[in-house]
């Protein structure tokens, strides 16, 4: 950090993504006492998750997952400013933190192109943005993968997958996705790109519409996995 950046906190004040104190001049967005708070994914835990949400269907052909989500703590408290208080830099901070984690782990997936989970557009236009979007943005400053949100679409308004049962989610969900530019999947691996996977409804649903569509294979990478 440098004199401009301790002024600007001087003057404004930047506060964690969690627990709302003043961030020091080299803490970025979650302060030091939060991160060393959040617990990891690692990877027995993942292929618990994997065997749990994806293997049957077949769809996802392999995942990846940042951090465990818990309620009422740090990462759901990080992911609610992200979606809903207009901070979308945090999206790129938990996207360039995302990069770095699955560098490895991504190299034999061959990724072509990466793909964030689009919202619908009256949800969009009363949020400003896609969350998912600014995350794949943080991920591309890493990974250098191109990005495009424009492949797929959300045709119909779903009510929020919160509080339902994964039956609930899988019916909720269904056929709610349609591709806009179709012959610019054919072939290529995809990774979709969600902030928080929970019964994995969602990414599966875009992924079989990818593959219908022509997609070689579909990966799937998040913030955060929920139990």
């Amino acid at each position: 950090m440098n004199f401009f950046t301790d002024l600007a906190d001087f003057f404004l004040p930047r506060l964690c993504a969690s627990c709302k104190t003043k961030l020091v001049a080299d803490e970025n967005v979650v302060c030091y006492h939060c991160l060393k708070k959040i617990q990891r994914v690692d990877s027995s835990r993942i292929a618990i998750q994997y065997l749990r949400k994806f293997q049957e269907t077949a769809i996802i052909s392999d995942f990846y997952a940042l951090y465990l989500f818990e309620k009422e703590k740090e990462v759901q408290r990080i992911i609610h400013q992200l979606k809903y208080n207009h901070r979308f830099h945090i999206g790129k901070f938990l996207g360039e933190n995302l990069g770095r984690a699955i560098s490895e782990v991504i190299q034999p997936w061959q990724i072509d192109m990466i793909i964030p989970v689009p919202l619908h557009h009256l949800k969009k236009a009363d949020r400003g943005y896609n969350q998912s979007f600014y995350i794949t943005k943080g991920l591309n400053n890493i990974l250098h993968i191109p990005v495009n949100q424009r492949i797929i679409k959300r045709k119909r308004f779903t009510q929020s997958q919160t509080n339902l049962d994964m039956k609930e989610r899988e019916q909720n969900i269904k056929n709610a996705f349609a591709l806009r530019r179709d012959s610019k999947i054919k072939g290529k691996n995809i990774l979709l790109v969600d902030d928080v996977v929970t019964t994995g409804a969602t990414v599966r649903e875009c992924g079989r519409l990818l593959l219908d569509k022509g997609a070689n294979k579909i990966y799937v990478a998040a913030v955060a996995i929920a139990d």
